[in-house]
């Protein structure tokens, strides 16, 4: 059976010049199927012009913490938070917000489960230097991720940091981001190649794929419309240090 490609991608965080980058190097390769695993808005500056971008190419989209608070915020709570909820429509919050949380697929004999942050919840985060009952926490059947077996693979997105181990049969890895990267400022995602929809042992890869884009172009967007904490932004965008560190 033919091998088959599938891109995912996740935290775009309104980062419109990143995602079109990622997007075309995942046409170049002539891959047609995407999954994107949320965080779509909130932080930077085109929220509501990747969501639109999002429910045109991606396959399936997940749910992520941002997308599920966003239209939960209030008119009291901080000026930045309104100006992300404000720079979306209410119906696109509304499609954020009743995303499904986890999506399972069958690849080369392997059980492969994506979710945004953790079987628990997309606001329970699990880190690159994480316990091993936390490990083992990312490949439990939950209420959230529904009923099915048990996976041996888990793709996640969340922490804005790629990695992958292995361990004990099973295979853990984190895509990265695409719009807010915090391991180096180039933007990450991961393809996945197998064979699809068979329980026979095939050949089965995942690779990770760095794709340039215009920072500075993404900057100036923000710049111009006024986002609030753009400058912390740009920060994040063109250093990779996390907001919270950059006075550290």
């Amino acid at each position: 059976m033919p091998l088959e490609r599938i891109a995912l991608i996740s935290d775009i965080h309104g980062n419109l010049t990143a995602l079109d980058a990622v997007l075309a190097d995942i046409a170049r390769r002539g891959i047609h199927r995407i999954i994107n695993l949320g965080d779509n808005a909130g932080k930077g500056p085109r929220g509501g012009a990747v969501v639109d971008r999002v429910r045109e190419v991606c396959e399936v989209n997940l749910r992520g913490n941002w997308d599920d608070f966003l239209d939960g915020i209030t008119d009291d709570e901080p000026e930045e938070m309104r100006w992300w909820r404000d720079e979306l429509s209410a119906s696109q919050r509304r499609w954020l917000r009743t995303l499904p949380l986890s999506h399972d697929l069958a690849l080369s004999g392997r059980r492969v489960r994506l979710f945004h942050a953790s079987a628990e919840s997309p606001h329970v985060r699990v880190r690159f230097r994480h316990t091993d009952e936390q490990f083992d926490g990312m490949f439990l059947t939950t209420e959230m991720t529904g009923d099915g077996p048990a996976p041996t693979v888990v793709g996640y997105g969340d922490i804005h940091d790629a990695y992958l181990e292995s361990r004990d049969g099973r295979t853990l890895f984190n895509v990265g981001s695409v719009g807010n990267p915090l391991d180096e400022p180039m933007p990450s995602y991961v393809i996945l190649e197998g064979v699809p929809d068979t329980a026979d042992a095939a050949p089965f890869e995942v690779r990770f794929v760095r794709v340039p884009y215009d920072v500075e172009a993404e900057i100036a967007v923000a710049e111009r419309v006024g986002m609030p904490q753009a400058d912390v932004w740009a920060v994040e965008l063109r250093t990779a240090v996390y907001r919270g560190r950059q006075n550290a």
